[in-house]
């Protein structure tokens, strides 16, 4: 079931305490599995610890070449953010699902994207489809956002029913209503395809998206997290602002410590990490607290679930945060209006919280996540939302220090150059 907050955030103050942090156990160090996937991304994994023990070290952190500015108004002009949409959202294959979320056969996904209702299925040969979640008959939405199972999809209107590859199946009082033929009748399907446990889906019905080419060498990384043999916990929605605001704050460590400083910094070092791109996918690897105890060990002795929180970042607006645990939180920005998105978060287990200690862990972590971001991340970039127009004309500058956010936005420079040299 979907969770949503008001876009109202708690209040903060005297007798406001951040949630602790909570207690992270590795899995990549106790994974034993032999297929190439999983050996490749212990022994990359190995050498990304390397990496940012050499920041520790000598208490640096991952550079671009240079700083970058953005000019303000590319957040505040609507004009642009609809470009944009044309350009990204509406052309690129978007990760709009894990595939815990539909765990088995008969389940689905139902989710709101850019107006766009979005029915996503897994039918029981177990395929996965997309489809506009919008009935044949008169348009009516077919399932509520959410996650569920059912054999049958059917119309609340006027009872027409689908399976879940969007064949029609039933017509109510057909004798009446008149014959129907199937063929041509099925629900508008959207192109669609599952990858090392993500599923993707074109909002263009006519795209023939390659998703090897889309992933590249990512790929074999994301399928070594077995994101696919997760188990799904929970769900929770926050409204957030402009998708670029919102993401800005996904893509930098450097704010650890001045706005988590009894949060994330607790267990992250500020301004420490490993970056790394993928064509317009990226991962930062930010130091974690332990890696002070690990770097006089031997490499053999490094768990790296315990000295990197590395957060691979699928463009345009997926991150995946703790992958290397057994918990791990996915963040899933989706844009609605120029000056508003809505934030997905997602919680997979490693194992199934069956006893009612288990429940009680899966839910402080996942708490901790949304009250964080919530009561910090996202009060500090709607801040940033409102001091937008007064700004305008300006620009904002990013550091050497956040290529993150200079791989982002030259990445969205770039998708709106090419859709204009059409």
């Amino acid at each position: 079931m979907v969770q949503t907050s008001s876009p109202e955030l708690r209040e903060t103050g005297a007798d406001h305490r951040p949630p602790p942090a909570p207690e992270y156990s590795s899995w990549i160090s106790r994974d034993r599995s032999t297929d190439a996937a999983a050996v490749a991304m212990r022994q990359e994994a190995a050498e990304l610890v390397e990496r940012v023990l050499e920041h520790y070290r000598n208490n640096t952190t991952h550079e671009a070449d240079g700083q970058w500015t953005e000019p303000v108004a590319n957040y505040l002009d609507a004009d642009r953010w609809q470009r944009e949409m044309d350009a990204v959202h509406r052309t690129v294959p978007l990760p709009l699902a894990m595939s815990a979320e539909l765990p088995g056969p008969n389940t689905y996904k139902a989710l709101d994207v850019l107006g766009v209702p979005v029915l996503i299925t897994r039918d029981r040969q177990g395929a996965v489809h997309a489809m506009i979640n919008a009935c044949r008959h008169r348009g009516a939405k077919l399932i509520e956002p959410g996650c569920g199972v059912s054999k049958r999809l059917t119309c609340p209107y006027h009872s027409w029913s689908y399976d879940l590859t969007g064949e029609l199946r039933g017509v109510y009082a057909e004798k009446t209503f008149g014959d129907v033929p199937r063929t041509g009748r099925g629900l508008v399907r959207l192109p669609a395809g599952e990858r090392a446990g993500i599923v993707f889906v074109s909002l263009d019905p006519a795209a023939e998206p390659d998703l090897d080419a889309w992933l590249g060498d990512l790929q074999p990384l994301l399928e070594g997290l077995r994101l696919a043999d997760c188990h799904h916990y929970s769900t929770k929605e926050l409204t957030s602002p402009n998708w670029k605001v919102t993401l800005d704050g996904y893509l930098e460590t450097y704010h650890f410590a001045s706005l988590h400083p009894k949060t994330v910094f607790e267990t992250n070092l500020s301004n420490m990490m490993a970056h790394d791109t993928w064509g317009p996918h990226q991962r930062i690897a930010p130091a974690l607290r332990p890696i002070a105890q690990a770097v006089e060990l031997p490499p053999e002795q490094r768990d790296p679930g315990e000295c990197v929180g590395a957060i691979y970042w699928l463009y345009p607006g997926l991150a995946i945060a703790g992958g290397w645990r057994n918990k791990i939180a996915v963040s899933l920005v989706l844009p609605r209006t120029a000056t508003e998105s809505v934030t997905q978060q997602i919680i997979l287990l490693r194992e199934p919280a069956v006893t009612e200690e288990e429940r009680h862990v899966a839910d402080t972590f996942g708490e901790w996540f949304y009250e964080v971001v919530r009561d910090e991340d996202y009060a500090t970039t709607y801040g940033v939302q409102q001091g937008l127009a007064a700004l305008n004309g300006t620009d904002f500058v990013f550091g050497r220090n956040e290529p993150g956010l200079q791989h982002f936005h030259r990445t969205v420079h770039e998708h709106l150059d090419s859709r204009a040299a059409r």
